[in-house]
């Protein structure tokens, strides 16, 4: 598999100003792999310490936390560690608090040894250390967007067609790759569906896989917060997969439990970036995370094949659904673009409601290139029929056009300012160095 991640692990390694990297992200997304495969190769040799197997290698960081000491420690156990030559990777980090305190040290005292950690559940982990502010360095890892899902299963020139401008495509090859994109939707992101799915092309033995990942997500439940209801994260977890695209309050995610404690709840999901929050704001300036309302918010999940299978949608009947948009009540769509931005833009995601009584004016998601903000609607209507998207222009002159991803091709309506794109092309939205059509 090709991960679009592998190109900042190698400007990290040949960087002269390296510091430890911590590679981030929720379970399974594939930080290990991208470890072994994308950067172990540049390398001697590897020393990998998984410290949530290894417990019995936690003693060497209780005391002083000298990295000779340290690796004198690990040699034992592991083999020679030799700057330059070795690639010293700490899997699971956040099993050993004090492991990623000595991070620092690695830093401070031997900046010549290349050092990486992974972590799922790393915030959990922060809450009983000293942050290394400043001394490490952080990569978050999504799960496989459409582009990289097209060249593992071997799609190749669908791929690279995917990330040209859709002003240059006949319409009948945008229609192909919204055709395939059908597909992404139940298979997702998640590198072990992908791989199930190109070895086998049946969905139900990925089905099996999504299954077994939401189970493994729901073992962590119990093993990091013995004290959360576990019936209460579970009842969140769906719901929250159920209204995606909706405004959420927390009260409507588990009428069983109280708010504190569905508040709670859906935090520790955010935590351990099973769902992502998305804050209403104001676009009038930048950043848009200054003007954040930490009240008003809806919510994206990890991975569009884990939310189809939480939500058990039929995969027969929408597997037969002509317009992208209308599968799932459109709740699909909303899902794959807020994952494209996450997975393109960084790991903040906005959008705006009018603040006005009574008023049903909102715009999806907002984004931002080259310091302008820009309004992105998922409709599949004509652009007179997109009364939000209209008031939000007229309102904010510093937003100069609107985005419409839909189930079609490219057009341009100058006159009002809008742009229709194929929904795939939510990836070249997202990602500034992709010049818009």
């Amino acid at each position: 598999m090709k991960r679009l991640a592998e190109d900042a692990l190698i400007a990290w390694y040949k960087s002269p100003r390296r510091k430890p990297l911590i590679i981030r992200g929720a379970r399974q997304v594939g930080k290990t792999w991208l470890v072994e495969k994308g950067l172990a190769p540049y390398f001697t040799n590897l020393v990998k310490v998984d410290l949530e197997k290894r417990r019995d290698l936690h003693f060497l960081f209780a005391g002083n936390l000298e990295p000779k000491i340290i690796l004198q420690g690990l040699e034992v156990s592991l083999g020679r560690i030799v700057a330059g030559k070795t690639l010293l990777f700490f899997d699971e980090i956040q099993a050993c608090p004090r492991a990623i305190m000595a991070l620092r040290y690695f830093y401070e005292q031997m900046p010549e040894l290349h050092v990486v950690a992974a972590s799922s559940l790393l915030e959990f982990a922060f809450a009983d250390i000293s942050v290394p502010v400043g001394r490490v360095t952080y990569l978050y890892l999504q799960p496989m967007t459409f582009f990289e899902y097209l060249l593992a299963i071997g799609k190749e020139p669908m791929a690279e067609q995917s990330r040209k401008s859709p002003a240059t495509l006949a319409e009948s090859v945008q229609q192909m790759i919204l055709r395939e994109l059908k597909t992404y939707f139940f298979v997702g992101g998640m590198p072990e569906c992908v791989q199930v799915f190109h070895d086998s092309g049946s969905l139900l033995e990925v089905f099996k896989v999504q299954s077994d990942i939401i189970t493994s997500y729901r073992d962590d439940f119990a093993k990091y917060s013995p004290r959360m209801d576990t019936t209460c994260l579970d009842a969140v977890l769906l719901n929250t997969a159920r209204m995606v695209g909706e405004q959420l309050k927390y009260t409507r995610l588990n009428e069983g439990h109280s708010y504190q404690m569905n508040h709670k709840a859906f935090d520790l999901l955010a935590k351990a970036r099973i769902i992502h929050k998305i804050p209403a704001c104001n676009p009038s300036g930048l950043p848009l995370g200054a003007s954040a309302n930490p009240k008003k918010f809806k919510a994206a999940m990890l991975d569009i094949g884990l939310m189809q299978r939480l939500c058990q949608i039929p995969v027969d009947f929408e597997m037969k659904q002509e317009n992208l948009l209308a599968m799932y009540r459109g709740k699909l769509a909303e899902q794959f673009v807020a994952q494209e931005l996450l997975a393109h833009g960084g790991e903040d995601l906005f959008y705006w409601a009018r603040d006005a009584r009574g008023s049903s004016a909102e715009i999806d998601y907002l984004t931002v290139r080259e310091g302008t903000i820009y309004p992105v609607e998922i409709k599949s209507g004509a652009g007179g029929s997109l009364r939000s998207l209209h008031l939000f222009l007229e309102k904010y002159p510093n937003c100069p056009q609107g985005l419409v991803l839909h189930g079609g091709g490219y057009r341009q309506l100058v006159e009002q300012k809008l742009i229709f794109l194929p929904l795939y092309s939510a990836a070249a939205i997202g990602n500034a160095a992709m010049p818009l059509p």
